[in-house]
């Protein structure tokens, strides 16, 4: 199974801009989309935004559309996640995962995530 690993969060003002990291290891078949999740306090886990293995299909969430770019470097085996004009609301730990489709994103139909990475966004 892919094991993956975010990085790249941390403590900005808002209005600010992040970029997220999220690196594969090992391999997947059918599982070659991939996605962005976040979960803020108090709240459950929730859709960013996803893409489809040649990144020729993304999705976003309302929420983020517009502010956040998804992408994938499948050579470096690394998505990413561009978050600009981060907003308070957008503090979370951000997680990935490998998704059976892009369109596949209800982060209830997944069960193994990993540590994810604090993005922390101060008004």
């Amino acid at each position: 199974q892919v094991q993956l690993v975010e990085s790249g969060g941390g403590l900005v003002q808002a209005g600010g801009s992040l970029r997220l990291s999220c690196a594969a290891s090992g391999r997947t078949s059918s599982s070659t989309a991939m996605g962005w999740f976040r979960q803020a306090p108090g709240k459950e886990r929730e859709f960013v935004a996803t893409i489809s293995w040649s990144g020729s299909i993304k999705y976003y969430a309302d929420s983020v559309k517009g502010r956040f770019i998804i992408s994938r470097d499948n050579a470096k085996n690394t998505m990413y996640l561009r978050m600009n004009s981060l907003k308070p609301e957008d503090t979370a730990v951000y997680h990935c995962n490998a998704l059976n489709s892009a369109s596949d994103y209800d982060p209830k139909r997944y069960h193994y995530w990993g540590q994810g990475t604090q993005v922390t966004v101060s008004s």
